[in-house]
């Protein structure tokens, strides 16, 4: 007969893992964001590389518009479609892993056990993750440029 009874070492190790993931991952025992890109599907790729791309080239752009001087330069309409694109991208990316991953269950007919499940659930929590992080550098250079363009118009 199966004992339901947890170990120690069972509850400290699960204890680490929720206190400390990266921790637990180093142990061997997890799932790690370069693993959930791997595991990715092309497409699903595709639109995880971009975020960070968009988000880089947003920094590039603002340093750019910074080192140009007082004069006016270009960029400001990409950051600004960026802090706005970023983030629907990374949801709907995400909820087009989760609408894949629930088809799946569904065709599945047996119950679906967590540890299969959690992979797909940690590729569209990164992609959303991305998202809000391409919409946050966006919002921020956004801020940087637009405090560039008032004080060049204003002359201060």
């Amino acid at each position: 007969m199966f004992d339901h009874r947890v170990s120690r070492a069972g509850v400290g190790i699960l204890l680490v893992a929720l206190a400390a993931p990266g921790v637990a991952s180093a142990a061997g025992a997890g799932l790690t964001p370069g693993d959930v890109f791997g595991d990715a599907a092309p497409s699903v790729k595709l639109v995880m590389l971009l975020l960070v791309a968009g988000a880089l080239a947003a920094v590039i752009v603002t340093v750019l518009k910074l080192a140009s001087g007082r004069r006016l330069s270009g960029g400001s309409a990409y950051v600004s479609a960026l802090r706005l694109g970023g983030p629907l991208l990374g949801l709907m990316g995400a909820m087009y892993v989760l609408l894949m991953g629930f088809i799946g269950i569904a065709n599945a007919g047996a119950p679906v056990p967590v540890t299969v499940l959690a992979p797909g659930f940690a590729e569209a929590a990164l992609l959303f993750l991305l998202g809000l992080l391409a919409g946050v550098v966006g919002v921020i250079c956004h801020w940087i440029i637009e405090a560039r363009i008032d004080r060049t118009v204003l002359g201060s």
